[in-house]
């Protein structure tokens, strides 16, 4: 014997998560992120299901997000994995004190002016660094 409709239910339960969801502080949640776990997240967060339940003996409520975060991966010539950060671009080298961080010589000014000397030194390494890669196909 039903003492209610079911549909009616599951209906205001969804209700009562979107309403939970749409209050989250989500500086809050991106601050958590970086500090936890060091991500920064990028564009939206695409809400995929929130749900009622019990975790560690207390109701609780689970919310899923697919989120974007920014990868940073640095590996040698040979191909092998050196690090690996999902901090963005000059933060994380800037963090470690392994990395020694070179700017492009393109990107260097002078006076507004591209370091021109630098920039052909650059285009000679480049250069050579393509002639030996064909060099080994």
């Amino acid at each position: 014997m039903k003492l209610t409709n079911p549909e009616s239910i599951q209906e205001s339960e969804k209700e009562f998560i979107d309403t939970i969801n749409a209050e989250l502080d989500w500086d809050v949640i991106e601050q958590m992120l970086l500090d936890k776990h060091n991500f920064e997240v990028q564009d939206d967060i695409e809400y995929k299901d929130g749900n009622l339940i019990v975790y560690k003996n207390e109701i609780a409520y689970k919310f899923d997000f697919e989120i974007k975060v920014p990868l940073s991966v640095i590996f040698n010539r040979s191909g092998q994995c050196l690090s690996m950060s999902t901090t963005r671009g000059k933060e994380a080298l800037e963090n470690r004190e392994d990395v020694e961080i070179q700017n492009s010589p393109a990107t260097q000014t002078f006076n507004g002016e591209p370091d021109k000397e630098k920039v052909e030194e650059m285009a000679v390494e480049i250069a050579d660094l393509i002639s030996e890669i064909n060099n080994n196909a």
